[in-house]
């Protein structure tokens, strides 16, 4: 199965937590306080960074792939970074961040 990853800036991760949770009919899988949130539907793969330099902007796009073998990044013509990963993938690198985190 493949989502569309959509990664965005945020000045406040509580208070963008119940903002999105509302937007998108659920709550996220996992929770960094303060740092990072991450959501999964049936179509999407959403994740919010604290970042003041960024906020309100995207970080790059993506999509959560089953089959990709490893995860990539590369950028397209208008200069937007595009990841390629999959779902344990994805768990790997936010263990690297956020060593403490329960997932």
């Amino acid at each position: 199965m493949k989502r569309i990853h959509i990664a965005i800036g945020v000045a406040d991760v509580l208070k963008s937590v119940d903002d999105y949770s509302r937007r998108l009919e659920c709550k996220p899988e996992v929770v960094i306080p303060n740092e990072y949130a991450l959501w999964r539907t049936p179509s999407i793969n959403f994740s919010i960074r604290r970042d003041e330099k960024n906020t309100g902007k995207l970080r790059h796009l993506g999509w959560e792939d089953d089959s990709a073998p490893k995860f990539t990044q590369e950028i397209d013509v208008n200069g937007i970074a595009w990841e390629n990963f999959s779902r344990d993938q994805q768990a790997d690198e936010i263990k690297t961040f956020w060593p403490d985190s329960k997932r």
